[in-house]
C-alpha cells in the first residue's frame, strides 16, 4: 500500500502539492540559509566593529583647525538640541573596548571613570574638561546597549541646565 508521503508531489484537485516531508525539508533549507546569512552579517558587523575600535584607538592630531572644526560641528548640534528643548546631547558612542576596564567603572558610576578612557574617547573627555566644563557644560557617560545582557557601547552625553532668572 503506497502512502501519499512517499510521493514527491501529490495531486490535490488538479494542482501539484508538496508533501509534508517536502515542506519540512524546504523549511529546514530556508532556516539554514537564514542562519548562514545572519552569520555572514555578524561577520561583517564584527569586522566593522574591529575597524572602529582600531580607528578610535588612535588619537587625532589636535591642531587649531581640528579644534575649530569640532567646535563648529558641536555648536550646530547643540543649537538644534536646545531648539528642541533638550538638556543633553549624545556626542560620542564607542565600543566599551576603548575603556581599560571594558566600561565597568562607567556602568557602576564610579568616581574616576574617565581615567579608564583611551584613544579618541579620552580626547573627547579632555576636550570637555578643558573647554566645555568651564563654560558650564556637564558630561555623563553610560552604557547605552546591552548585547546578550553584557555591557556594550558607551555613550558620552554633553549636558546643560537652563538658568532661571
Amino acid at each position: 500500500m503506497e502512502t501519499h508521503s512517499t510521493k514527491a508531489h501529490v495531486e490535490i484537485g488538479n494542482e501539484p502539492f508538496m508533501s509534508a516531508d517536502d515542506l519540512a525539508a524546504y523549511s529546514a533549507r530556508m532556516r539554514a540559509a537564514k542562519a548562514l546569512k545572519d552569520m555572514e552579517g555578524q561577520d561583517h558587523a564584527l569586522k566593522a566593529r574591529e575597524e572602529l575600535v582600531k580607528q578610535l584607538s588612535q588619537p587625532i592630531e589636535v591642531t587649531p583647525e581640528t579644534v575649530h572644526e569640532i567646535t563648529q560641528r558641536l555648536l550646530d548640534k547643540l543649537r538644534i538640541a536646545a531648539e528642541q528643548g533638550q538638556k543633553e546631547l549624545l556626542v560620542m558612542r564607542f565600543p566599551n573596548l576603548l575603556c581599560s576596564d571594558k566600561g565597568r567603572a562607567i556602568n557602576n558610576a564610579e568616581a574616576g571613570w574617565a581615567e579608564t578612557l583611551t584613544g579618541r574617547p579620552r580626547q573627547a573627555y579632555e576636550f570637555w574638561r578643558d573647554r566645555l566644563h568651564p563654560a558650564g557644560y556637564g558630561l555623563k557617560a553610560m552604557i547605552v546597549d546591552w548585547p546578550d545582557g553584557m555591557p556594550g557601547d558607551v555613550g558620552l552625553f554633553l549636558t546643560w541646565e537652563t538658568t532661571r532668572h
